[in-house]
């Protein structure tokens, strides 16, 4: 059987690669959007999304630790899940469509749940919501820029 940590692991990962369900149309049409000017570290972007999953991962793992197979624990588990899809669903959705609006909505969607499940997890766990900080202050600056880009084209 697998450890935990290795599960949640797996499974972030796995979820984390439907982003990349992109068409090369749709990676022409995003790469000729126009972007705000301040937008100077765009190439670092892959690697914060990757910060904030492993932070997330981490913090599911932590949560799990403090009662594991409870109802509770697994109801948080779905949430952290859908947190990961409703993130994760923001490139497809965004490009199929061409569509910054939806990306836009997708974003303030997740920061939403992702404050939520923040809320909801400072009751297991300090240190499992300390690593959901990154999502936090992540997500809503990518919407933000998102709503930008929208704003310029």
């Amino acid at each position: 059987m697998l450890k935990p940590w290795l599960l949640i692991g797996v499974i972030t990962f796995v979820v984390a690669l439907g982003a990349n369900v992109l068409r090369p149309r749709d990676i022409k049409w995003f790469r000729r959007l126009q972007r705000p000017r301040w937008l100077t570290f765009e190439k670092l972007i892959p690697m914060i999304w990757t910060i904030v999953f492993i932070c997330g991962a981490w913090s599911a793992y932590i949560v799990w630790k403090q009662n594991p197979g409870a109802p509770q624990t697994w109801t948080l588990m779905g949430a952290y899940l859908l947190l990961e899809l409703i993130t994760v669903a923001y490139s497809p959705v965004t490009l199929w469509t061409h569509s910054l609006k939806a990306g836009t909505a997708i974003g303030g969607a997740g920061a939403l749940w992702g404050l939520i499940v923040a809320i909801w997890v400072s009751q297991i766990s300090i240190w499992a919501t300390v690593l959901l900080i990154p999502y936090l202050l992540w997500s809503p600056a990518g919407t933000y820029i998102t709503w930008k880009m929208d704003r310029l084209n």
